[in-house]
């Protein structure tokens, strides 16, 4: 296989199954292989195959948010590797992070790398910015010194001696 047929058939694995999240499909063995793992950023947590993913990402994110709708901005893909950026955009429905239900809508920013060795997801590293989606929450988890303080003129950034 080509290298660019190669990256055809990866993209193609990775949208069956983003479309298979944003349809509500409960059975993702058809996406990912049996050792799947799935590698998120501090506070996502690192799930080990298939049922751990489900378990402890899937359900628990269905349950904090409905009325999901996946918007990604831009799919990648080089081999057996691709990624993506975008949002989803859904209603804080059930509690998340300690916080109630709001019912507010949030965009909950996310980057994907998935690895596809043979048609199916073998690697998953994935950030989700859980930061920003508690501060539309409101809650700041830098307590106020996030350095966004720096671009918007609020706080002097430092330099090093």
């Amino acid at each position: 296989m080509t290298r660019d047929a190669q990256s055809a058939a990866t993209l193609a694995a990775v949208k069956r199954m983003e479309d298979g999240l944003a349809a509500g499909e409960n059975d993702m063995y058809a996406y990912f292989t049996k050792d799947f793992l799935w590698r998120g950023n501090q506070g996502c947590g690192t799930k080990q195959g298939v049922e751990a993913f489900r378990r402890n990402w899937q359900l628990p994110l269905r349950a904090a948010f409905s009325d999901r709708d996946y918007k990604t901005e831009q799919f990648l893909a080089d081999g057996e590797w691709a990624a993506c950026f975008g949002h989803i955009e859904a209603t804080h429905s059930g509690t998340f992070m300690g916080i109630a239900a709001t019912g507010k809508r949030v965009k909950i920013p996310y980057m994907d790398f998935w690895r596809v060795p043979d048609g199916r997801i073998a690697d998953n590293p994935v950030s989700v910015d859980f930061a920003s989606v508690m501060a539309q929450l409101g809650v700041d988890v830098f307590g106020g010194h996030g350095w966004e303080n720096y671009d918007n003129g609020a706080a002097t950034p430092a330099t090093p001696d």
